[in-house]
């Protein structure tokens, strides 16, 4: 039997994290050690192994983000039926939907990592690995885009989140759920999403950067007067429950969408922003009003990454409109 290729390409993350002279753990495998760890994976794919970073995934940034797409295109061009990204999982939901929106190809990018570093008992790394092995030479992953693959479960790029500090289950996605699993080792696809979409940047696009802040009790907005003078060009607000925020903030937030996009999305994590239902100072209808975008179905996180990548593509007010009036479900 003829194998598929999949390329493993490395960041580090806990999933590669051991002691090195300090008291806590930090990412020292590479990728190389690390495959040679997972038992039984020479027997599910001919695996080639790159080491591109080897940092915590706190340290990873949207330009690792974009090379690391330009590299799976590549390894794609060349032959490889899969892609499997290892990383750390702090940042993971952000990495993999950057991914859905960047790598244009059939072959799949499988995003994993690990609860429990290699020197714990019930380190979850090496199944982890071998699991998102398996999905990447599957041929019912082909097509499926970015996908989240922890746990023996496969989650989609545009729904998965870190749910849990510690927990090796810790990743869900609301409201879909996981869109696959693994059953005694082989993948299920028992749900495809629809209307993916794809952002083309040009070989020079350069750092926009787009701040996120998180609405609280009481607040009276003096931070955003900020946002402007440090050098951001867009804005994600993460307001309260349905898209709601203190009257006293509409006025700076009505005149930075004058200047830059700015998108609401909610904090509370489930739900979509709504965009009729309240017509307060400081409701949806009021903020959408005053030129805000709506982040539908995106939590905040997910909105800045399409917000980042817009601009970068350099995508007009009227597109990145367009984009975010568009449904991901």
């Amino acid at each position: 039997m003829v194998l598929s290729r999949v390329a493993v390409l490395s960041l580090g993350g806990t999933i590669s994290a051991t002691k090195s002279g300090g008291p806590g753990v930090t990412p020292t495998l590479t990728g190389e050690e690390l495959v040679g760890m997972v038992p039984g994976i020479s027997g599910v794919a001919e695996v080639e192994v790159a080491q591109l970073r080897k940092v915590a995934g706190s340290e990873l940034t949207l330009e690792d983000v974009v090379s690391l797409a330009r590299e799976a295109e590549a390894r794609a061009d060349g032959g490889a039926a899969g892609i499997v990204v290892t990383q750390g999982t702090d940042s993971m939901e952000e990495t993999v939907f950057a991914l859905d929106l960047l790598v244009d190809r059939e072959a799949p990018v499988v995003v994993t990592g690990a609860m429990r570093d290699p020197t714990l008992p019930g380190d979850d790394g090496p199944a982890n690995l071998l699991a998102a092995v398996r999905v990447a030479a599957s041929e019912e992953a082909r097509g499926l885009g970015a996908v989240v693959v922890i746990n023996d479960e496969i989650h989609a790029a545009r729904f998965v989140r870190k749910a849990h500090t510690q927990n090796p289950a810790a990743f869900s996605s609301a409201p879909a759920g996981p869109v696959g699993y693994l059953y005694e080792g082989r993948p299920r696809v028992v749900v495809r999403p629809v209307g993916r979409r794809r952002i083309e940047l040009p070989p020079d696009a350069g750092h926009r950067p787009v701040a996120l802040y998180k609405v609280s009790f009481g607040d009276d907005g003096r931070l955003l007067s900020e946002i402007e003078r440090l050098g951001y060009e867009g804005l994600v607000v993460e307001a309260m429950g349905g898209g709601h925020l203190p009257a006293s903030m509409v006025g700076i937030l009505e005149g930075l969408a004058g200047r830059m996009p700015v998108v609401l999305a909610s904090r509370t994590g489930g739900g979509e922003v709504l965009t009729r239902t309240y017509d307060f100072p400081g409701s949806e209808m009021d903020l959408l009003g005053r030129g805000l975008f709506p982040a539908g179905p995106l939590d905040s996180l997910k909105a800045r990454i399409l917000l980042s990548l817009l601009l970068r593509s350099g995508a007009s007010r009227e597109e990145i409109a367009e984009s975010f009036d568009r449904p991901f479900v």
